[in-house]
């Protein structure tokens, strides 16, 4: 969901610029179920335009109705949508909606951390059993030990319940490669919300536009290489589809520790590569090694360069919210589970 609050900001950021009023509008709890979970949000300007969304459509046209007397009085409130009498999903939104009046030295702090990949923490505090009060409202925390309010002109009451959440770096995938197939994963990955970084050779150069929605195109060798530090908000897809390359490109991350590491190709492929790349560096950590999938993607039936993407990008979902792939219909309880998951990571805490 980092990508998403980060698109509120930008957002926010042109609307300051114009001068044009903004409400924040954020799923502070949920009792039941429901489309999203806590910590989705949306940005309201004053002229109507809406960035974000916290249900699949069917609540948005309620906060924007709502959120017109925050406009007026300036008092954050909470607006308590139920479901279970509109939509039949059983659940009950608590969301909370505050103007937004963040100075542009607040902005440039959370962008930083952003850009340079830091997290930092969001605190919301609300009641349930008040429909506004100038004690409710957001405040982000930085690790250094700055923390700005969403509003300059609001102290929230920490007595009152308050929702935690840890905005991570936005998830990342470098894309080592540059044939047809690596613009279909491009392209899907960055409609996902992901940071994607292609990676080809010097001797084949290519451009961005080559690759819609990437965020940038390296050209390195492998013994060049230099992306600095791949954490586990990353993923690497090596895609060369040339198996000295693909070893080479693997040797040149082998003192990284992504999240994943995708191989194309029949498992033959992969146990040649992986053969190959113990031979020469016997002592990389079995963590390292258990990185790596191959083939990689899920079992879909992808025969497509498109369809071959989505099961990439369904497989690394799988992997970083530590998720066996299942039909929705055979699981076991609720949707939406509690899970290793460190996109974000968001509690409710009672006074």
């Amino acid at each position: 969901m980092t990508h998403e609050f980060k698109e509120i900001i930008e957002g926010y950021q042109k609307a300051k610029q114009l001068e044009i009023p903004a409400v924040m509008a954020t799923v502070v709890d949920v009792e039941g179920s429901s489309y999203r979970r806590p910590g989705v949000g949306m940005l309201i300007l004053q002229n109507g335009k809406v960035t974000g969304a916290v249900s699949g459509g069917c609540v948005e046209k309620e906060v924007l109705r709502q959120a017109q007397s925050v406009f007026v009085s300036g008092k954050p409130k909470i607006m308590t949508y139920d479901g279970k009498y509109r939509l039949g999903c059983e659940g009950v939104l608590y969301i909370l909606i505050e103007k937004l009046e963040a100075n542009i030295n607040i902005i440039a702090e959370i962008q930083k951390h952003l850009t340079l990949r830091i997290p930092f923490e969001i605190n919301s505090w609300y009641s349930k059993t008040e429909s506004n009060s100038l004690m409710m409202g957001s405040v982000i925390k930085f690790k250094n030990g700055n923390q700005f309010s969403f509003s300059e002109i609001n102290q929230p009451n920490t007595a009152l319940d308050v929702f935690k959440r840890e905005i991570q770096p936005c998830f990342r995938l470098f894309i080592i490669g540059v044939e047809h197939d690596t613009a279909e994963l491009c392209k899907l990955a960055s409609a996902t919300g992901w940071e994607v970084i292609i990676i080809g050779s010097p001797k084949n150069p290519k451009e961005p536009e080559d690759f819609p929605g990437a965020q940038e195109v390296l050209l390195s060798t492998p013994e060049n290489l230099n992306i600095g530090c791949l954490d586990d908000q990353t993923a690497v897809v090596l895609m060369t589809h040339n198996f000295a390359k693909d070893l080479l490109y693997l040797q040149a991350i082998k003192d990284t520790m992504p999240a994943y590491i995708g191989l194309l190709g029949p498992a033959k492929r992969r146990e040649k590569i992986l053969s190959a790349f113990i031979e020469y560096f016997p002592d990389v950590p079995n963590s390292f090694i258990d990185s790596i999938h191959g083939p990689a993607g899920l079992n879909l039936g992808a025969e497509t360069p498109q369809e071959i993407a989505i099961s990439i990008i369904a497989e690394i979902l799988s992997v970083i919210r530590n998720q066996n792939p299942i039909p929705l219909q055979e699981k076991k309880g609720a949707i939406h589970t509690i899970s290793n998951q460190k996109m974000m990571n968001a509690t409710t805490v009672k006074p």
